[in-house]
């Protein structure tokens, strides 16, 4: 009988010290959040570090914090680590891909955008950033195919259309650009860019 009555004291406890835990964790992201509102990112950082929590959660906040405050190489330290404790989470690898490309470490970049590719094909943000990428790199041809994914599933996306005309201009392939400035132009009639590619091709 007294140890049953200790086994349950000891539950008892433990459950209590986690529900302390979760409150404490519980306040630190809500005053993270206000300091962040208020662009105080390393005051937000230091709030939620007294948790000592080493949670996805905290991992994947402090990665954001750390990346506001322009601490890059802390903010990618803290993505990795969320990426290791889930390995499939999309929104950990995205994460990532913004203090990687703030410090021009395209490859690892890349990297994660392949990752969530083959967790999501037609994960649009990804497949647009990954047109992007290849269209900075002057590698037309693949970044054709990233842009046409996503007007598969977004025909009048403005950006993709925009891109994906620019795209098609520097391949010499004037008839589809012109089509696609001007679809750029019906979403979104103010579009300089667009304006810019329809002049060029009648030069």
């Amino acid at each position: 009988m007294k140890t049953t009555q200790k086994i349950a004291a000891i539950l008892v406890f433990c459950a209590i010290s986690l529900a302390s835990l979760h409150a404490q964790t519980l306040n630190a992201f809500k005053e993270s959040y206000t300091l962040e509102t208020k662009k105080e990112y390393k005051q937000a950082i230091a709030v939620l570090k007294k948790t000592n929590d080493n949670s996805y959660e905290i991992n994947l906040r402090q990665g954001w914090l750390h990346y506001l405050a322009g601490l890059l190489p802390e903010s990618v330290t803290y993505y990795e680590k969320a990426i290791m404790q889930r390995p499939t989470s999309i929104e950990a690898r995205l994460g990532y891909a913004l203090p990687a490309s703030s410090l021009n470490h395209w490859d690892l970049v890349t990297e994660q955008y392949q990752a969530v590719l083959k967790l999501d094909p037609n994960h649009t943000v990804t497949n647009y950033r990954m047109g992007l990428v290849f269209y900075y790199r002057k590698e037309y041809k693949t970044a054709e195919v990233y842009f046409q994914k996503v007007l598969k599933l977004y025909p009048f996306d403005h950006d993709s259309l925009l891109m994906l005309g620019w795209t098609k201009y520097m391949l010499g392939q004037a008839n589809e650009a012109r089509g696609l400035f001007n679809r750029a132009l019906l979403n979104t009639p103010t579009d300089s860019s667009a304006v810019q590619g329809l002049a060029a091709l009648k030069q």
